[in-house]
């Protein structure tokens, strides 16, 4: 299948690295976003990181205006329902995903592959609710989408060859690699990297170090470019809570218990960078860690 034009769903974080990703690459885009201020903002967004690869020469100012041009944005969903490709990037809740291929599904053409920016929610049990489990798989980019290399492709246990080689021949066109996961609770990135960050809030919480030494300790001693708390915070502190929440019910295993002090940063809405405060506090002229 020859994919032309994408649909992305969701403005935030990831949806506007998709859509800036694949502008640049040649595709048509339809950015959706239930909120006309998030549109915007993201379209700030993607001109900042544009702006920034042109100093950075990494593209040309003819390719920045170029991607621009190439990217529509738009409040009503079904809007993208012509497109070759949709990807889901709204947030990371079940319910949120399922009504937004609900809503989308009366709408699409034969053809249209659906698929999901999930960091760890079956891409089976989404697909099966569709018309079209053949057609359906796993999208998922790490972030920062403009700079990460990884896409972990999903296959759900109904997704067919042609979807996945027409979703594989995608990321091949973005420059990036593929990863093929296999569709089991967090797959394989976050399988590997939220316990891990789990096991540092415990850390914190049992009092073993404190959020600068824990930090200090992982960048410093095993080469990490950001520490697992500070990165958590990056992530959100939500998004990291969600997954452990995934492994522990879709495993049954204790060893994937979220820690108590990770739910209540999030009970405290201390989400991390997005909401000013997390495991540091952001709201001054530097990062000042919180415990």
């Amino acid at each position: 299948m020859d994919i032309r034009t994408i649909g992305v769903v969701g403005a935030g974080q990831m949806g506007n690295g998709i859509a800036h990703v694949m502008a640049l690459a040649g595709y048509e885009v339809a950015l959706n976003d239930i909120s006309g201020e998030a549109l915007d903002k993201a379209m700030a967004t993607i001109r900042k990181n544009l702006d920034r690869q042109v100093s950075r020469e990494k593209i040309t100012q003819d390719a920045l205006e170029a991607a621009l041009a190439r990217i529509t944005t738009t409040q009503t969903l079904t809007d993208l329902g012509q497109s070759d490709l949709i990807i889901e990037a709204a947030t990371e809740r079940e319910a949120v995903k399922q009504a937004i291929f609900d809503e989308l599904l009366p709408h699409l053409t034969p053809d249209t592959i659906l698929t999901s920016n999930t960091s760890s929610i079956s891409i089976t049990r989404l697909a099966s609710r569709t018309d079209r489990p053949e057609k359906f798989m796993g999208f998922h980019f790490m972030n920062p989408v403009p700079v990460m290399q990884l896409v972990e492709l999903i296959r759900g246990i109904a997704t067919d060859k042609e979807t996945f080689d027409a979703c594989r021949a995608v990321v091949d066109n973005l420059g990036k690699t593929a990863a093929s996961a296999e569709d089991f609770p967090a797959f394989i990135v976050n399988r590997i990297l939220m316990p891990m960050i789990n096991e540092a809030v415990y850390t914190l919480y049992e009092g073993v170090g404190n959020v600068q030494s824990i930090d200090q300790s992982l960048k410093l001693g095993a080469n990490h470019p950001m520490g697992p708390l500070e990165l958590a915070d990056f992530i959100g502190l939500d998004t990291c809570l969600a997954i452990m929440n995934v492994l522990h019910d879709g495993l049954a295993d204790t060893k994937y218990r979220p820690c108590p002090l990770l739910t209540k940063y999030v009970e405290a809405g201390w989400l991390g960078r997005k909401a000013g405060r997390g495991f540091y506090d952001y709201r001054g002229d530097s990062p000042v860690p919180t415990r």
